[in-house]
């Protein structure tokens, strides 16, 4: 994805709307958020994760052992805990290059565990945008920060959606373009 290039206060916002990364900090260089390699991928593919259901964290990840039928014996990843599941139980988990992905349509496992892993991963790394097809899903910080100023308004004037990372100013600007080049109503529903 193409994302604009410069220096000073403009390339710090756009780092931290793509990585999270605080403007100024020392992980503010990290060129996005999608960091894997080939062995993370290798990794993913021999021990064939998947995520299964945890009462403490709704879903925990966790390696196939043997599959018997309807039934799937896994690992978890964490505590090496072995069980027993139905294979209904268990959901399939995305490669690592899906890591923060920007859309979740992109996803090729898109089922619950995914997109709330998909959703925690970006909040915890401060990106509290995401798309999911049309939509915009945005997490509560409850806390300030600084992707609300002027300069940040005047990053995604005249850029269509997929130039730009995740933020309510795409979403404002795409329907500001449709009413001038369409002629037509456009509406913003906030839930």
């Amino acid at each position: 994805m193409s994302r604009p290039s410069g220096g000073g206060v403009a390339n710090d916002v756009t780092r931290f709307l793509s990585t999270g990364a605080v403007p100024g900090s020392p992980t503010s260089s990290t060129p996005t958020g999608h960091v894997f390699s080939a062995s993370s991928q290798a990794d993913w593919a021999a021990k064939r994760l998947v995520w299964v259901p945890s009462e403490k964290h709704g879903f925990e990840s966790a390696s196939i052992r043997e599959e018997r039928g309807d039934e799937v014996e896994v690992e978890l990843t964490d505590s090496q805990r072995k069980l027993t599941l139905s294979r209904e139980e268990v959901q399939r988990m995305n490669p690592p290059r899906f890591s923060k992905v920007e859309d979740m349509a992109d996803l090729t496992c898109l089922n619950e565990a995914s997109v709330l892993h998909n959703l925690r991963e970006r909040y915890y790394s401060g990106l509290i945008y995401t798309y999911s097809g049309l939509f915009c899903v945005v997490i509560n910080p409850y806390k300030n920060l600084p992707i609300y100023t002027e300069s940040i308004v005047e990053m995604y004037r005249g850029k269509k959606r997929h130039e730009m990372p995740p933020h309510i100013y795409a979403i404002s600007e795409a329907a500001y373009r449709s009413m001038l080049q369409d002629r037509e109503d456009q509406s913003i529903l906030c839930t």
